[in-house]
């Protein structure tokens, strides 16, 4: 076939040198938490915000961000870690969960933002941009350790999968959807959306109200990924339901709810703050 591709991963493991391995997932991850801090930071500059409180920040978002994505997928898949408990805490063998490392950070930011006294929204605007980042970033961990793919296919852009990751209805397959690939492009896409916004209401602070940053941000990607679950093989599932696409219809149904009570009934989101203050150097 004409431009005919397909992606094969080079496996998990960068090099080993005796008993230490450098993982593909590890440093992705590792990576995108500082490309996402540095990105909050220069984004907190430019609305006048003390970036210190950002870089405080990154610390309880991957406090808080990094064990609840692991909890969330073990205690979806606690049939197959109750065999083996000793892989419950590794993590660097793949096995996280996006809306579990979405609820620890909001968590987290909860915390953070009553403490200090800040408005949370303000905060998670200028978090969510590099979230988008972090999650097409970190979805190519995915690729390198064969797993979160779709449904068998024969697309140009077709993935190779071993027969060790594949599941065993599609044994004879060799190739599947990407779907890593989708949600990478496609959060690059709400970055940009988000970035565009960012920049827009810097010139117009007085339309673009607090909190719509991370309404949009939770409405793009949930629309993506309510797409991509439908291709996957190993979603999380209650019963006959993938968890993601309720999630998803969760996140939009309330985020167009929240950008109604913004901009219909022109009331602010509900804070740990009142009125959300405006942050100064």
């Amino acid at each position: 076939m004409l431009f005919a591709y397909f992606f094969q991963s080079p496996g998990p493991i960068i090099f080993e040198i005796g008993p230490f391995a450098l993982r593909w997932y590890g440093l992705l991850i590792a990576t995108a938490v500082l490309l996402g801090a540095t990105l909050s930071q220069y984004l907190a500059k430019r609305r006048k915000i003390n970036p210190d409180l950002l870089a405080d920040l990154t610390i309880w978002l991957v406090i808080g961000a990094i064990p609840f994505a692991r909890l969330y997928y073990v205690l979806f898949e606690w049939q197959e870690y109750a065999q083996r408990p000793g892989d419950i805490i590794a993590i660097w063998k793949g096995g996280i969960a996006i809306h579990g490392a979405i609820i620890g950070g909001t968590i987290a930011t909860l915390i953070f933002a009553r403490i200090k006294k800040i408005s949370v929204w303000q905060l998670l605007d200028l978090v969510v941009p590099s979230l988008a980042l972090g999650q097409a970033i970190g979805r190519w961990g995915n690729f390198f350790n064969s797993e979160a793919f779709g449904k068998p296919t024969n697309l140009p852009w077709k993935l190779f999968i071993p027969p060790s990751n594949r599941p065993p209805q599609y044994l004879d397959q060799e190739f599947f959807h990407p779907t890593f690939l989708y949600e990478s492009l496609w959060n690059l896409s709400v970055l940009i959306i988000l970035l565009y916004l960012f920049f827009w209401g810097l010139k117009h602070s007085d339309r673009l109200k607090v909190g719509t940053l991370t309404l949009v941000y939770a409405i793009a990607y949930s629309i993506g990924r309510f797409w991509i679950e439908g291709l996957r093989t190993d979603s999380l599932m209650l019963g006959p339901l993938k968890i993601a696409q309720i999630v998803s219809l969760i996140a939009i149904s309330l985020s167009i709810f929240g950008l109604v009570w913004l901009y219909r009934f022109k009331r602010p989101l509900p804070d740990v703050v009142s009125p959300p203050p405006v942050l100064e150097r």
